[in-house]
């Protein structure tokens, strides 16, 4: 896809994410600017880029898809030589490998998180993200478990022009620990 017309596509992105902002804002009779959930907003945050917002996307898609789907959407995200580092767990590495251990059910298992960042990089065919995320499942007495942590995604751009998940890590923590990081508002 030529520069332009990308340019072109994140300026209208950008605009109705400002336009649903500002709707948003005045129907709560606030002034404050409103960026929708999870996503960068521009009007508070200097740092947004064409960048940012794609991989803020790549986060969202991502997230839902295996909140619908499960552990088999999960691998699928990855790039064939992928990499999958969990809390206390063995690296799991390329995505047959990553498929094997992501055998969950959506029904029993629904994992979610949230990117509190992104960055991409100079070359704009890498970046990354890191956030909160949660688990909820049941033990086998059927009461509720729920885990939650941190994690990083590294993304790549593949060369057919698909971006892939190259490096996804977590790390347990309390679930009261998710909103030590909360960058500050404006």
């Amino acid at each position: 896809m030529p520069v332009a017309f990308k340019s072109v596509l994140c300026t209208i992105a950008v605009t109705a994410t400002l336009a649903g902002a500002a709707g948003r804002a005045a129907k709560a009779q606030s002034l404050e600017p409103v960026a929708p959930s999870g996503a960068p907003n521009p009007l508070s945050d200097p740092t947004v880029n064409n960048g940012k917002i794609l991989l803020f996307d790549l986060e969202a898609r991502f997230a839902k898809d295996v909140l619908e789907r499960g552990g088999s959407a999960f691998a699928e995200w990855f790039a064939e030589d992928g990499v999958a580092l969990g809390n206390g767990e063995a690296p799991k590495i390329g995505r047959v490998a990553i498929a094997k251990s992501a055998n969950w059910s959506p029904k029993a298992y629904q994992l979610t998180w949230t990117p509190t960042d992104a960055v991409m990089g100079p070359s704009g065919d890498i970046g990354y993200t890191w956030g909160h995320f949660e688990g909820h499942s049941k033990d086998a007495n059927g009461n509720p478990v729920t885990t939650s942590g941190r994690f990083m995604t590294i993304w790549r751009k593949q060369p057919d022009g698909n971006w892939k998940v190259v490096l996804d890590a977590g790390a347990n923590e309390p679930a009261a620990a998710g909103d030590c990081c909360k960058l500050p508002g404006p």
